[in-house]
């Protein structure tokens, strides 16, 4: 009951953040325009090609298994499952999209990253999140908070982020985004894992470090997930 209770809490969440503002999606002029795969049968509208309305169906608008939990074995110990059009092709065009997020203990990360195309608002449903936002510059201000069950935190669209398990048990977290495919770009990766490697001698200078660091750092985040 606990568990579905939060869900619930969750979406309410949601549905009130987009009814106070305006999706960073473009708004639709139509019910809906249901994602397809299918060029020939299609009209191409923000991102994806539509299928006839006339054609939908439940299914287009329906997820299952945000109940069950993420596999957080892995190098940062966490696990995002994504809820965006690509799961629910019925998001095309609504500027809405949600993910759950689960943390091992004694430290899963969900690591410094950023959306470009959408706000993020958080919900803690089970555990203790450390979790925090840094501006734009010059500025770089760092906005941190703890946050356990029931509590809920906005990390502003573009801007970096995290959220990081200092607790002894699982976490786990619910999130919305303000767009139907918010796009992440993880920080560490993106710079250290890029393909091809950007010149260490960019990185060298732009971090200050020593070229070894740099390759080393290069080798560690040359792989993808």
């Amino acid at each position: 009951m606990k568990g579905i209770h939060s869900i619930l809490v969750v979406f309410a969440l949601l549905a009130f953040a987009c009814s106070l503002a305006s999706a960073f999606d473009p708004s639709p002029l139509q019910d809906f325009c249901v994602a397809i795969n299918d060029a020939k049968n299609g009209v191409f509208v923000n991102g994806k090609f539509c299928k006839d309305p006339k054609l939908a169906k439940a299914d287009d608008f329906f997820f299952s298994g945000l109940n069950k939990p993420g596999n957080t074995a892995n190098q940062v110990g966490s696990n995002v499952t994504n809820v965006n059009v690509d799961q629910i092709p019925g998001l095309n065009t609504l500027g809405i999209s949600l993910v759950r997020i689960d943390y091992a203990p004694d430290g899963g990360l969900n690591p410094p990253h950023t959306h470009p195309r959408g706000t993020e608002i958080l919900v803690v449903v089970e555990g203790t999140l450390y979790v925090g936002f840094v501006t734009s510059n010059p500025d770089n201000r760092l906005f941190t908070k703890i946050l356990n069950p029931g509590d809920v935190f906005v990390f502003p669209i573009g801007l970096i982020h995290f959220q990081f398990n200092v607790g002894k048990a699982n976490a786990v977290a619910f999130a919305g985004l303000s767009s139907q495919n918010a796009g992440v770009i993880t920080i560490a990766n993106a710079v250290f894992g890029s393909n091809p490697p950007i010149n260490p001698d960019v990185l060298t200078k732009a971090f200050q470090l020593d070229k070894k660091v740099v390759a080393y750092l290069q080798s560690r985040f040359w792989t993808k997930t």
